[in-house]
């Protein structure tokens, strides 16, 4: 896979999260299944501090100063100690898609990337700058399938019909 076409798919996917995330209410967005698990506003806060320290600047990282040692990350710990749930979903939304475009400007403006260069990751262990682009397109698939599924369960739980015409989830 090349990654000209991962970055032209970051870039549709700004499209996707806008047409999911765009237009819901205060209640839909704040509305978690559990008290353990994010709502829609955690979600965008979180995709909004991943584009910018982890994926871009890990992918920056690796292309730039591989020898040197990754800057850690807590992407878990943010969602508390960030208050992502007092944040402005709009603004925050708003916000993400905004690095979301300035990520795709600074792939496609990257003069002969060195794809091949290699991070040590403090978990991962040696990374290379093409895996952490790959991986940055793998974390949109997942939390595409994250907010669809609490979306789901969201209607499920707000609209109170029965879904199983839809198709077994």
């Amino acid at each position: 896979m090349e990654t000209q076409y991962i970055t032209g798919q970051l870039q549709k996917n700004s499209s996707v999260f806008q047409g999911l995330l765009e237009n819901i209410s205060e209640a839909g967005y704040l509305w978690k299944q559990s008290p353990d698990k994010w709502c829609l506003l955690e979600i965008v806060c979180h995709l909004y501090d991943e584009e910018r320290e982890d994926f871009r600047a890990r992918v920056k990282h690796t292309l730039e100063t591989p020898e040197q040692a990754m800057p850690p990350i807590d992407p878990v710990g943010w969602v508390h100690n960030r208050h992502y749930i007092d944040k402005n979903y709009k603004q925050m939304l708003d916000d993400f898609l905004t690095e979301r475009e300035q990520s795709v400007e600074w792939l496609r403006n990257l003069s002969l990337p060195k794809w091949d260069s290699i991070s040590q990751h403090p978990t991962f262990g040696p990374m290379t700058a093409k895996m952490f682009l790959a991986n940055w397109l793998a974390h949109d698939y997942h939390h595409f399938r994250q907010i669809t599924r609490l979306k789901y369960d969201y209607l499920n739980m707000d609209f109170g019909e029965e879904l199983d015409y839809a198709g077994k989830w």
